[in-house]
């Protein structure tokens, strides 16, 4: 009869299918992900109902709100406290928690590479982390990169068990190619099933723009994250002098002097191309966050993500 094999690592143990994962994540921070869980704002904010089955064994109903009885409600639902005070029928409602399906996306495009630490590394580990959270929760989850087009995808793991399919995903696609991020999203909005919570990391740079894709992603039944990912290097470049540019994905080139003028206004346009984002976003209730390359993961995730309520 065989028995599981535990492997222990600065001083937490961990299971197998965990340990793929240490290349992209710490075992101790493992540890501290073990608490979280995600939160879906649309469930909170409307689906209610009478009665709902937890998922987990042991967890309490938890009660939201009331409203007032219409002929054919379940009377077991009266609130009959409310009717003793009131000379009225009004029903309980209660939190509907529902089978949540994770999808989270990550650019592989070309741009991804370039950066100090590089934002092809951060991304993968930030998807490592969240798709963590995910399956100790027993959610569904589905992974995707995309640069032209979907190029791989986890499609609806479940469960710590998986924890191992996840990691090889991430450590065996790398950034190459072009991007269109506009075919992208009609690819990840068709394959979306269920409803819960979409996850899209990138940089955000598309020459086409980020409109188009982003319109595709919208709909009733997910909530819609965004975080652009970008390097030091990008945000505060130190360059002099003259240089010519390549661009790391279809090779156009460019040649410039560089000088303080020069990197004043592409400071300003940078901050510039972000607000925008940031303003398209905040329109249409899609949740943008901008991170930095060189940020702290661990800090990210257990501080900042869950004061914006995306995790709990």
């Amino acid at each position: 009869m065989g028995r599981q094999i535990e492997m222990v690592t600065n001083s937490k143990t961990i299971s197998p299918a965990q340990h793929k994962l240490t290349e992209l994540l710490d075992p101790t921070f493992m540890a501290r992900l073990d608490s979280l869980d995600f939160m879906s704002r649309k469930i909170l904010q409307g689906k209610l109902q009478g009665e709902r089955r937890s998922k987990r064994r042991g967890q309490s109903v938890e009660f939201a709100d009331h409203r007032p009885y219409v002929a054919g409600d379940d009377l077991r639902f009266v609130d009959w406290n409310v009717y003793a005070r009131l000379g009225k029928l009004f029903l309980k409602l209660f939190m509907e928690e529902q089978d949540l399906t994770i999808h989270i996306a990550f650019d592989l495009s070309g741009s991804m590479t370039s950066g100090d630490p590089s934002k092809e590394r951060f991304v993968k580990r930030m998807v490592a982390a969240l798709g963590y959270i995910s399956l100790v929760n027993n959610n569904r989850v589905t992974v995707s990169a995309f640069s032209e087009g979907v190029v791989g995808q986890l499609s609806n793991i479940r469960g710590r068990h998986t924890i191992s399919q996840l990691a090889d995903f991430l450590l065996t696609h790398s950034s190459e190619g072009l991007s269109d991020f506009d075919l992208s999203c009609r690819h990840l909005a068709g394959g979306r099933v269920g409803s819960g919570i979409m996850i899209v990391l990138s940089d955000f740079f598309f020459k086409e723009g980020f409109e188009a894709g982003l319109k595709r992603l919208l709909g009733r039944q997910y909530d819609l994250y965004l975080i652009q990912a970008l390097s030091p290097q990008e945000i505060d470049p130190k360059f002099s002098g003259d240089l010519k540019l390549v661009d790391i994905e279809d090779e156009d080139v460019a040649e410039i002097t560089v000088s303080h003028a020069l990197l004043k206004y592409y400071r300003r346009n940078l901050t510039a191309y972000c607000n925008d984002l940031k303003g398209f976003c905040a329109k249409r209730g899609i949740v943008y966050v901008l991170a930095k390359t060189s940020d702290s993961i661990e800090s990210l995730i257990l501080n900042y993500l869950r004061r914006i309520q995306l995790l709990k």
